[in-house]
């Protein structure tokens, strides 16, 4: 990989920070495109002098994409969202992303989710399974991912549950048996990288992205409340009253999210993996606490009161 230059569209968010540090690790040059540039700017201390490049893009507006894939060896396209114009995003947006980096003749790694369905009952998995298929459409060749929770120091999962068990003595768990295989997101970048630097062998492939363990919500809840130093009262919401919460304005889930934890999100069987990709899937267990622990009582205090005692 040293000194190719790879296109991450949408670099600067979650994932992207992560991606763009294994590729940088390498040797590798990384463009970092996305609407407002100046938000991933601190990616460039993570790289050499000159080895990140970044430029204004948007996904709606395919000039700007194919300028920004221009020269490109590889392209990753990170973006996704929950909310706004999933269409625009998921499927017009990924069809534009596909087709500038076809013509660029760069090879292409499509990041999109477990539960992608053109058929789905939810917005958000239709429009990813519609996504994939423009992808195809456009470029055959291309690496699809299909990861499910990503969980990570910056994430909106984990912590999500971690500050509200933190502030809440009684704390309601909707979809209690839904399940989940949270994936590292350190490893998720890996196999992005991976997919890059072997392009012969994972062209046209599809990986589900999944941890070493399934968990339930409910499950989640306490493994987190654990890592925290935390006892509240779960109780489980019965699914009559999560649907009426859900179709509620201003709630903190929504009807289409509500459909989607109706679905688990874990690998299908027979799928590629990440064994397939040559990697090594993290416990959350392993690596969760060392962030998880701003939630404790004490924060880091704690865990230098359990090393002295």
């Amino acid at each position: 990989m040293n000194d190719r230059l790879v296109t991450l569209i949408g670099g600067g968010g979650f994932l992207g920070r992560y991606v763009a540090q294994a590729l940088l690790k390498t040797g590798a040059r990384v463009r970092v495109a996305q609407r407002d540039p100046r938000q991933a700017f601190f990616i460039k201390p993570l790289g050499g002098l000159g080895q990140t490049q970044f430029v204004a893009a948007d996904i709606a507006r395919p000039e700007t994409i194919q300028r920004a894939v221009a020269g490109a060896d590889a392209v990753v396209n990170l973006v996704g969202t929950f909310a706004g114009n999933l269409q625009r995003v998921h499927v017009d947006g990924a069809r534009i992303v596909a087709e500038a980096g076809r013509d660029a003749g760069a090879a292409l790694v499509h990041v999109s989710a477990i539960g992608a369905d053109a058929d789905g009952d939810s917005v958000y998995a239709r429009t990813k399974g519609a996504g994939e298929q423009a992808v195809r459409q456009a470029d055959p060749s291309a690496t699809i991912l299909r990861p499910s929770t990503v969980f990570g120091r910056e994430d909106q999962f984990l912590n999500r549950f971690a500050g509200m068990i933190a502030r809440l003595p009684v704390v309601p768990v909707l979809r209690p048996g839904a399940r989940f295989q949270p994936v590292y997101v350190v490893d998720v970048a890996q196999a992005v990288f991976t997919a890059i630097a072997d392009r012969d062998a994972h062209a046209g492939h599809i990986y589900e992205l999944g941890g070493p363990e399934v968990l339930t919500m409910l499950q989640l809840n306490r493994r987190v409340a654990e890592h925290i130093g935390r006892r509240p009262h779960f109780v489980t919401v019965p699914d009559g009253a999560g649907a009426l919460l859900a179709a509620l304005p201003l709630t903190p889930i929504s009807g289409d999210q509500w459909k989607l934890l109706g679905h688990d999100s874990v690998v299908g069987q027979g799928a590629e993996g990440l064994a397939a990709l040559g990697v090594e899937p993290t416990p959350i267990d392993a690596v969760a606490p060392n962030w998880l622990v701003r939630y404790r009582k004490a924060g880091r205090f704690s865990m230098i009161n359990q090393t002295a005692g």
